[in-house]
């Protein structure tokens, strides 16, 4: 018997990350090759055109599992108070009522020296805000809605949807550090000259920023003779505790140096891997890095969105739990927690 459609919203679709991702959605990258999709394409007015453009491919492209294509422009501005949000985005709040899946990725950057302040009113207001009054039309709690938010700062940006959308568990709010956990993945790869698929449970911990902690002390590669630990095999501690580390904190900057454009593409599949483990689980033995609302597991601030190594089984995560913590990784581990606690004061003054 043929599934019924999973409907799925991505903001910013008309945007490069957008581009690359709604038709990974439609093959089937993101949900499995036999799970129809209906996709809710959001986005500003300014990209309209270019947001029929992508929806004009779609249909072009002939996907069999795409079962629908909606497009939503809302209009909002940074000085918009949230019942005008309301009137305006009523659009918007229809398509998240009925999605299973959000994928919030249009982002803008913020000016210098108040990056997560401008981010906090000209990201965070048009995705969570519209979404924090479709909870309030609910009245009741969204238990099926699964929420991956990918623009930047996207902790931040996650921790202020789940305290304006009460609605939504907190269990399914979550930001996107698979893309760092991929990177780490690829550049241990590279170093050992082994296929990528052979290494496994990498971490990424904290924010999705310059101060994220990459650390392979737990991670495993797959050899003829079974599987040995990263370290053993890579028998170079200075790299693996400085240039590997800098370089995964660092990938997407060089990203944008090289190609003058952000990282789209490995953005895109980074969500489908992060939404296809969330929902179908992860592999026996193998953990992933997902932001998640912090219970306090390894000392990390409770109450902000942290990167931990979770499992996931029947679409729910699960903290991985027992793992040793050395003095190197604790002073990288309360680094990044440092900030996001920074982060999370500033938002909520913003906001206040």
């Amino acid at each position: 018997m043929a599934k019924e459609p999973v409907r799925v919203l991505v903001t910013g679709a008309a945007g490069q990350i957008g581009y690359a991702l709604v038709p990974m959605i439609a093959r089937g990258v993101m949900l499995g090759a036999d799970q129809p999709v209906i996709l809710h394409m959001l986005d500003i007015p300014p990209a309209a055109e270019a947001l029929n453009g992508v929806k004009m491919e779609l249909v072009d492209a002939a996907f069999s599992l795409l079962k629908g294509c909606i497009f939503i422009i809302v209009w909002f501005k940074f000085q918009m108070v949230l019942l005008l949000l309301l009137m305006l985005l009523r659009r918007a709040l229809e398509s998240i009522l009925q999605s299973w899946l959000v994928v919030s990725q249009g982002g803008r950057n913020g000016k210098e020296g108040c990056y997560v302040k401008e981010c906090v009113y000209l990201q965070v207001s048009g995705f969570c805000l519209g979404t924090a009054c479709s909870s309030k039309l609910q009245g009741e709690k969204n238990v099926f809605t699964k929420v991956l938010v990918v623009a930047n700062p996207a902790n931040t940006n996650a921790l202020i949807l789940k305290e304006f959308a009460p609605s939504i568990p907190a269990k399914n709010i979550t930001c996107l550090t698979r893309l760092d956990h991929n990177r780490a993945l690829g550049q241990i790869s590279e170093k050992l000259n082994v296929q990528v698929s052979d290494v496994k449970n990498v971490i990424i911990w904290g924010n999705h920023s310059s101060t994220q902690y990459p650390d392979v002390n737990h991670a495993t590669v797959k050899t003829p003779s079974g599987e040995k630990p990263v370290r053993e095999l890579v028998k170079d501690d200075a790299w693996l505790n400085g240039e590997f580390i800098t370089t995964v904190q660092q990938r997407g900057a060089a990203i944008i140096k090289a190609r003058k454009l952000s990282s789209a593409l490995s953005a895109a599949s980074a969500a489908c891997d992060h939404i296809r483990d969330w929902v179908l689980g992860t592999p026996e033995g193998t953990w992933v890095s997902m932001g998640v609302y912090s219970d306090g597991s390894y000392n990390a601030p409770a109450g902000v969105i942290y990167s931990f190594p979770v499992t996931c089984r029947n679409g729910e995560w699960t903290i991985v739990q027992g793992l040793a913590i050395d003095e190197f990784s604790r002073k990288k581990l309360d680094l990044t927690g440092a900030e996001l606690t920074e982060e999370k004061e500033l938002a909520y003054s913003c906001l206040s």
